[in-house]
């Protein structure tokens, strides 16, 4: 008897930190997967140990090239995960015209793909689209506090444009899709240069420099390690809701207390060092995963210590420290 056809899942913006983890894990489930990026912020290492698999593909490719990316209407996908963009505020901002690049032509090309070949479509949008919120928790139904023309707005209006393009290629082609309001992840693979707080103070906590904290510090976010953002990426597959799902860590924190764990995780010395925050720091974030938990059966598992001591402990690897 023959086996059946494995099922074919494209992952756009793959060789990232969130996308290299979403391909091993996929791999794991058994699907074939074509990694899809143009390494502007992605890094092949991510991904490198993956081709000794005979079900795994990676084509460097932009997908605001629709030239570059029809091949894929040859190899016929089930699934497209839309994870292609900056995501860090200091990669937008040496990137603000790709950002926005990718979130509209990129994400339309792939629509476009997921319409051929009756795909169902992913698109990883952000807890950005709330802006500076002023209701906290953040449900889906919160329109949000954007201002449309500051450096921020450029990942924040790509990701409310990508959201508006696949709600429209649902209703008017009925293409399956899928739109994931992810919140602040955290996980081994981050870049030690990211920008984003965690990783940026694991590495000066590492490295023996003062812990920058933006602002007072007084100001929250709510953290999800990288293996839980995975699985409800996953999980999404089985729920035919199009409309937005909030996935994020319901615990919220300060930046100073985070700061002050990353100190007490590492041993370190470090001062602190305080720094003004940047134009449009929202003041809270934290998830409303209501939706989350009733439509996928999805609650993060991992505690926040834990997942900053398996961070650490990758980071000093990486870094070849002791």
């Amino acid at each position: 008897m023959n086996r059946p056809e494995k099922r074919l899942v494209v992952i756009a913006g793959g060789a990232g930190f969130l996308g290299s983890h979403l391909c091993e894990f996929m791999l794991k489930k058994g699907f074939k997967v074509i990694c899809l990026d143009n390494l502007i912020t992605g890094n092949y290492d991510n991904i490198s140990h993956l081709h000794r698999c005979s079900d795994f593909e990676f084509i460097e490719a932009d997908i605001v090239d629709f030239n570059k990316i029809r091949i894929l209407n040859k190899l016929t996908p089930n699934i497209i995960f839309n994870l292609a963009s900056p995501a860090s505020p200091k990669d937008y901002y040496i990137y603000p015209i790709e950002t926005l690049k990718a979130g509209s032509q990129g994400t339309l090309n792939l629509l476009e793909i997921a319409r051929t070949n009756n795909a169902i479509f992913v698109q990883a949008s952000t807890s950005e689209v709330y802006g500076d919120p002023l209701v906290n928790p953040q449900p889906e139904s919160y329109w949000g506090n954007v201002n449309p023309t500051g450096p921020r707005s450029v990942y924040d209006e790509a990701k409310r444009f990508a959201e508006a393009l696949t709600m429209s290629y649902h209703r008017v082609y009925t293409v399956p899709v899928r739109i994931a309001r992810i919140f602040n992840t955290y996980g081994p693979r981050m870049k030690f240069d990211d920008g984003r707080v965690i990783p940026s103070l694991i590495y000066q906590a590492l490295t023996h420099q003062p812990l920058t904290i933006l602002g007072t510090g007084r100001q929250t976010r709510s953290f999800c390690y990288v293996s839980d953002m995975i699985i409800g990426l996953y999980r999404l597959l089985r729920c035919s809701d199009p409309h937005p799902i909030n996935l994020g860590n319901p615990h919220e924190v300060t930046i100073l207390q985070l700061a002050q764990s990353i100190k007490k995780l590492t041993h370190s010395d470090s001062p602190y060092k305080f720094l003004p925050a940047p134009p449009d720091d929202p003041k809270r974030r934290n998830p409303d995963i209501t939706r989350a938990v009733k439509l996928i059966g999805w609650t993060p598992k991992v505690e926040l210590e834990k997942g900053l001591l398996l961070t650490i402990k990758w980071f000093k690897r990486n870094l070849k420290i002791r």
